[in-house]
């Protein structure tokens, strides 16, 4: 349900285009306002190409007034032939993805390019979004490069401190002040390369330079608030037409760069999406930062507990590939995963008719999958009768079956419609409704236009019941920031068998990405400890060194995925059901909350763990690493003096009241290395 406003915009006196209490776009004189409850933004109007006049954060009243004087949005160099200038504003409903929000959008022709920004407000958001549209033509040269700055010469005059713009600003600002503690934080994707996911610069912002990453972060020293700006694309190594930086901070002024498109994506007859750029404020710590970000990114997907929340088994972590794949095994897969405690059991690459290059049975391909019309049905050799008896032993055993699907590459996904039916059809044949997306490679805006249609149409016809767990280990994705409204990321492959599964370095990987990332949108793998033990001689930070329950729990924070062949488990495993059924009950609870790190980084050795903040309560996850220590004092989020009661819900905890320390300590205590406690936790006192 939409409820829309149209209004073009010539001789304007006054005009109120859409008002209510949680979220407003307001149009009068030559003044925009957008905002809710606890943001606005103001706008000099400008003929549609706006200049933000002001950004307010309701709660601490505080007032930043832009002195910037160009437009916003800066493609090229002309700025004056604005014409066609029109503002709408409507509601969007809300569904089983979103809450309701408000769009106020705005649109003009720039010369021959025609340019649409959607403002997206949400209720009690502190941030506001913007989608960026671009349709026509135009002759600018989206291919500048940041600056060397060695390149440049000495400052002698105020003329020499004048840097070049060099590509597209999706959005900025420019305020008051020199005293601006500025964090700009980098992610790594491509798991099965990369270890390294999270990597956090801090500066002081001074001449104009430049800088990669998708979060900004700007804390004002003199009146403790802040801003800062998300950039809604992939890891900026492998973004699209990427111009080497996104970011400029040059003082108080701070702009987001790089459309993720070329001049010649561009095109006169369809309106083109360029990345998304969000605003935020806050006022107050780093808590506050944290969880103004966190309150817009929480809108993207809403996490509905029996759609959303799963303890998976996939058995690819066993390295059997698709040998052991058929009706048979998978009964075996789905009786265990119920003695397990399992809520999704997951057939990985190898149901299908189609044989994958990573076939262990056959030398298969993804180029021309359609060339086969049965690609995506089931073997009928592995599955005589369809996947019905697996769905059918599932629904017996309280275990939802789902599958791994990769979309048909070739020719930038030109086939998405086919890759559609596939998916809907195995949805509504067996009521599969999680898949994995696999093996997607966007080098071009084509395929990631085309992917949206696939992702979007699946939704559609499945009144958005589908799940994508979307893969991040290899290739051109999208990362951590973009198609969040999709599902949850499966963040990595790691097996025993090459000896790089580590529980340290897995949990390592989920604490510093869970800080601005929300960590119930990330599938994180636990292991087979029992598996190539040998392989891992004396070396203590060994998976068999740890328990099983330790294992698991060290994915609690995420979407716990047991990557393995259930069958493969000794009987010992099977004691685990008790955590993992009692981690389901209060599952959903802890996700809702703002999940942060705690602690000291993981290193095997830490004491360390997560936070689940809910106001007046919340729930704490503590590990006591490889370290002689029987106690820690471990900083969590809550402020100094505050009083709270701590109960054990999963682990080997002692109920406990205590009063936190300075810089938020808290005294933990386990008696035993490499264990774990969960406690539910009560403000008593503040």
């Amino acid at each position: 349900m939409k409820r829309l406003f149209l209004i073009p915009v010539t001789f304007l006196c006054f005009v109120s285009a859409y008002a209510q209490g949680e979220y407003y776009g307001l149009l009068k004189n030559d003044t925009l306002v957008v905002g809710n409850e606890l943001i606005e933004r103001k706008f000099i109007w400008n003929k549609g190409n706006l200049i933000t006049h002001s950004l307010t954060d309701k709660s601490s009243d505080k007032h930043w007034f832009n002195k910037h004087k160009s437009p916003d949005f800066h493609f090229s160099k002309d700025t004056e032939s604005v014409s066609n200038a029109v503002f709408v504003s409507r509601e969007i409903a809300e569904n089983e993805i979103h809450p309701a929000y408000l769009e106020a959008e705005v649109s003009f022709t720039l010369g021959t390019l025609n340019i649409k920004k959607i403002y997206r407000i949400y209720s009690n958001t502190p941030a506001i979004a913007c989608d960026i549209y671009l349709k026509g033509s135009t002759s600018t040269i989206l291919d500048g490069k940041a600056t060397n700055l060695a390149d440049l010469k000495n400052i002698e005059f105020s003329e020499d401190m004048q840097a070049k713009q060099s590509s597209a600003v999706l959005d900025q600002i420019k305020l008051d002040g020199f005293h601006w503690q500025t964090k700009i934080v980098e992610f790594f994707d491509v798991t099965d390369w990369n270890n390294n996911l999270v990597s956090e610069r801090k500066i002081i912002p001074y001449r104009k330079n430049s800088y990669r990453g998708n979060l900004l972060f700007a804390h004002n020293m003199e009146n403790n608030c802040g801003i800062f700006f998300l950039k809604e694309a992939p890891s900026s190594s492998v973004q699209l037409a990427y111009n080497g930086y996104d970011f400029t901070a040059e003082f108080g002024h701070f702009a987001v760069s790089g459309l993720g498109m070329t001049t010649r994506d561009i095109v006169s007859n369809e309106w083109r999406k360029a990345y998304s750029s969000v605003i935020g404020v806050y006022s107050g710590s780093e808590l506050e930062q944290l969880t103004a970000l966190r309150a817009y990114q929480k809108n993207l997907r809403k996490l509905l507990p029996e759609r959303d929340e799963m303890v998976m088994m996939n058995t690819w972590g066993d390295r059997s590939q698709d040998a052991k794949v058929n009706e048979k095994f998978s009964l075996l897969e789905v009786e265990r995963a119920a003695q397990l405690g399992i809520s999704h059991f997951q057939i990985d690459d190898g149901w299908q008719v189609g044989k994958s290059p990573n076939s262990a049975l056959a030398k298969g391909s993804f180029k021309n999958i359609w060339d086969n019309p049965d690609y995506w049905k089931p073997d009928p050799i592995k599955y005589p009768r369809g996947l019905h008896p697996i769905v059918k032993k599932g629904k017996q055993l309280g275990v939802e079956i789902c599958l791994w699907f990769n979309p048909s590459v070739q020719d930038n996904y030109a086939n998405w419609q086919k890759d559609v039916a596939a998916i809907v059809g195995l949805y509504k044949e067996y009521g599969i409704r999680t898949f994995k997306i696999d093996g997607l490679a966007i080098p071009n805006k084509e395929s990631e236009i085309n992917l949206r249609k696939l992702f979007d149409t699946v939704l559609e016809k499945t009144n958005n019941n589908v799940v994508f767990n979307l893969d991040a280990t290899a290739g051109r994705r999208g990362g951590y920031h973009l198609f969040n409204e999709y599902g949850n990321v499966f963040l990595e492959n790691r097996y025993t068998d090459w000896q790089n599964y580590y529980p340290y370095w897995t949990l390592r990987n989920l604490w510093q990405l869970s800080k601005y990332v929300p960590a119930e949108k990330l599938q994180i793998e636990f292991l087979n400890k029992w598996r190539n033990a040998e392989k891992y001689g004396n070396d203590i930070f060994a998976p068999h060194n740890y328990s099983f329950n330790y294992l698991f729990a060290t994915t609690m924070a995420g979407q716990p995925l047991a990557w393995f062949e259930g069958s493969g488990l000794p009987k010992e495993a099977l004691s685990i059901k008790n955590l993992i059924s009692s981690y389901k009950n209060i599952q959903h609870d802890f996700h809702t909350g703002v999940i942060l790190p705690i602690g000291d980084e993981p290193s095997g050795k830490s004491w360390t763990g997560f936070q689940s903040v809910k106001g007046k309560q919340g729930y704490f996850i503590f590990y006591r690493e490889n370290t002689a220590h029987s106690y820690g004092f471990i900083k969590t989020w809550l402020s100094e003096g505050t009083q709270v009661k701590c109960t054990p819900l999963l682990g080997n905890g002692k109920t406990m009241e205590s009063t936190i320390g300075h810089d938020g300590t808290l005294k933990v205590e386990l008696s035993n290395p490499n264990d774990f406690v969960m406690y539910r936790y009560e403000i008593i006192q503040q």
